[in-house]
This record gives C-alpha cells, structure tokens and sequence, in this order.
C-alpha cells in the first residue's frame, strides 16, 4: 500500500512538538514564569474572566499543557462549568493533573490526552472552547480552527491567548532581539533544551499576524472576532463565536 506521504509527514510534525513538550514538562511552568517575568499569569486570568462572564456549562481546554489556564478557569468563583483539558503530551498532563488536584472544584476537571486537530469529540459538545499558546504549535492552524468551530455549541464562544508581534517598530526590535537570543539561553541555562527554546522564538515569528489571523477565524466560520493586543502587542486574545441558526433554518 502507497503511504500518503503528507499525513505521514504531518504525523511525524505532531510527534515531533508533543516528544518536544514531554521533555521540556518538568521546567516548563517555571521558564514560562521567568520568561514572562509573571506577566502570562495575568493574560490567562484574563481569559478565564472572559469566558466566566459567558457562564458556560461546559469548557474545552485545548493544548491545555500543564493546566495553567484550566486551572485559571475553574478558580473563576461564580463559575460551576465542567472544564476538559486536552494535550498531545502526556508528560504535561501528568503535571496538569497533579496541580489540579490541589485545587478547589478539582472534580470538575478532567484531563484527556489528544490533537488539538482532530480530538474525536462530539460536535457541538462545548459552550466555550479555549487554547493557550498553542494554536501556533498545531500543524494546521485553520484545520485546528475549523475543529473549535465544529466542538462549539451554537452560540458558544472561543478564546484563544497567543504570542503576537507588536506593531511598534522600537517594540517590536526589542522583543525580537528577546527573543532570538535572550529565551533561548534562558530556556538552555534552566531547562538543558536549547531547540525547544529556539523554536519558541521561531514559532512566535512565522505565526499569522493579528488582522490574518482574525481572517482566519473568519474563513472557519466564527462570527463577532476580535483580536486585543494585551502588554503592548506582545500577546493577544481572539475571540469569536459560533451562530445560532436562523428560525425555520
């Protein structure tokens, strides 16, 4: 039998990140604070008020990692959603777990491992869907959207954090130089993963821009986006949701 050569290489892709991210999960949340400086821990409360003011009943967590932003989620006091964390890595979610269980509300979540892509989930099962960080880190961004879409219930909402470039000329060199150089041998010093760390950098340059990544949304069929630059364009939230069907539709 002829092998398809272009799922077999996108097979390969997706094994790649999440061997990536199982070797890098035991330093993971400390780099990512350093790194930020504390700022990401913010940027998910943020999220998490978002989709608390929504007041879903059920939360899908896509490439939830470690759990930061589930957690986040579910430490959201008015809310009583059943909040599902899923990540290709397993390593990470060990690590997601054991943190969860500490906290309160822990019953309602749970974690699966699995493709942001194609997680083999009902359709429309979910009244919000989130994903942190992790669009950028999936093979197919708009395939990875259409799925959010389809996982949606009418009506339903997602939000998506991810690191974006800032407009500012003078900003914008700063970060990169960050970037190229500062994170990588932050990331080695610490971790012992120089690749894992260049590939932050490299990922974060080659993703769509706000304004085409808002399009893309768009295209996957998400009505009322909207992109806000959050510390000065270095990370955005996407917002979008999906219709509810016109009567006698």
């Amino acid at each position: 039998m002829q092998k398809d050569v272009s799922t077999t290489s996108q097979g390969q892709a997706e094994l790649s990140v999440g061997g990536m991210f199982d070797r890098i999960a035991p330093t993971y949340d400390l780099l990512n604070h350093v790194l930020s400086l504390g700022i990401d821990c913010a940027w998910r409360r943020r999220v998490a008020r978002l989709v608390a003011a929504q007041n879903p009943a059920r939360v899908l967590d896509l490439a939830t990692g470690t759990g930061d932003l589930l957690i986040a989620i579910l430490r959201e006091r008015e809310l009583s959603a059943e909040i599902v964390g899923l990540d290709i890595s397993e390593e990470m979610l060990k690590i997601g777990r054991r943190k969860t269980e500490r906290c309160e509300g822990a019953d309602r979540a749970r974690f699966v491992q699995g493709d942001a892509m194609d997680t083999a989930m009902s359709s429309e099962s979910f009244d919000a869907v989130t994903m942190g960080f992790g669009i950028r880190n999936t093979h197919d961004a708009s395939r990875t959207l259409a799925e959010i879409h389809r996982l949606l219930k009418p009506g339903g909402t997602a939000a998506i954090l991810e690191f974006s470039l800032p407009a500012n000329r003078l900003w914008r060199a700063c970060y990169l130089a960050y970037l190229r150089w500062g994170v990588p041998l932050i990331g080695a010093l610490v971790s012992g993963h120089w690749r894992a760390y260049r590939y932050l950098n490299t990922s974060i340059e080659g993703f769509h821009r706000p304004d085409a990544f808002c399009r893309l949304m768009e295209q996957a069929g998400f009505a009322n986006v909207a992109a806000t630059a959050l510390t000065w364009g270095i990370a955005s939230i996407y917002t979008g949701s999906k219709d509810k069907p016109t009567e006698g539709s």
